[in-house]
């Protein structure tokens, strides 16, 4: 199961963790990501898809899962999303 956010290709990042005695030990912190079903009204289906819950707030705040899509970065999609976008373009 991939920890990448198929909207903002968020992934996990690496560091260290530092004590109060400066030892630094390897960790990663993993993006808060959740499962979230949207309908697509022009192609009448809904999707499931594996966002972060920056990118849920972003598609709420743009007004639906269309125009999040229509306006993000294509290298940041996921090839589900790149398919999806290409589809919206076309209609």
């Amino acid at each position: 199961m991939s920890k990448i956010c198929e909207l903002t290709g968020r992934r996990p990042t690496v560091g260290n963790t530092v004590s109060h005695s400066n030892i630094k030990t390897r960790t990663r912190w993993l993006p808060n990501l959740k499962s979230k079903k949207y309908f697509v009204a022009p192609l009448k289906e809904s999707i499931t898809l594996k966002l972060s819950t920056r990118a849920i707030k972003t598609v709420d705040k743009l007004g639906g899962i269309v125009p999040a899509v229509l306006k993000a970065k294509d290298n940041d999609l996921s090839p589900r999303l790149q398919r999806l976008k290409a589809k919206l373009r076309k209609n």
